[in-house]
């Protein structure tokens, strides 16, 4: 998914994988695994029944220092080998979105993770400017991470 123009914040990285999209859409795909990726994630799982698809909802784990939290997220897009999407707090209230895309390369996969905000979670509205610069600040370097993480975990599955 693209990075809407009304986007008040967003960050992209991308990484080469020797896996196919296919396996590297299976795991990130599989919300219940991203705490082993993820500095933040913790985990989450599926809600009413979810698995996945295109409207499914889950609720992600999440810790950072001393604070804990637990947000419900809608899958907004899930096309096996090219993109996982999904919205925090899901897509009508449009706030944070996170999204993974998978494009063919010669070596197998460039996986790229996309992060952007639309409208301000009540979270990040309360919170103090600096707390919420530095919110904004952690996500690049967090995304960094996650990627190399997903690329560790891909080649060493040999997918």
């Amino acid at each position: 998914m693209q990075v809407p123009e009304q986007a008040i914040h967003s960050y992209a990285a991308s990484i080469e994988i020797a896996a196919s999209p296919e396996h590297v859409y299976d795991m990130v795909a599989d919300v219940t695994r991203m705490g082993e990726w993820s500095p933040e994630n913790v985990g989450a799982d599926w809600l009413r029944g979810g698995v996945g698809t295109q409207g499914d909802w889950f609720a992600g784990h999440n810790k950072s220092g001393e604070r804990e939290w637990t947000r419900e997220c809608e899958v907004a897009a899930a096309e096996r080998g090219q993109d996982f999407t999904f919205a925090v707090m899901g897509v009508d209230a449009n706030c944070t979105w996170w999204s993974y895309e998978m494009v063919p390369s010669e070596t197998g996969t460039t996986l790229t993770e996309r992060w952007w905000m639309v409208n301000k979670t009540p979270a990040m509205a309360a919170a103090d400017p600096e707390t919420y610069a530095a919110r904004i600040a952690m996500t690049g370097p967090m995304i960094d991470q996650t990627l190399a993480s997903i690329k560790k975990a891909a080649e060493v599955a040999g997918g």
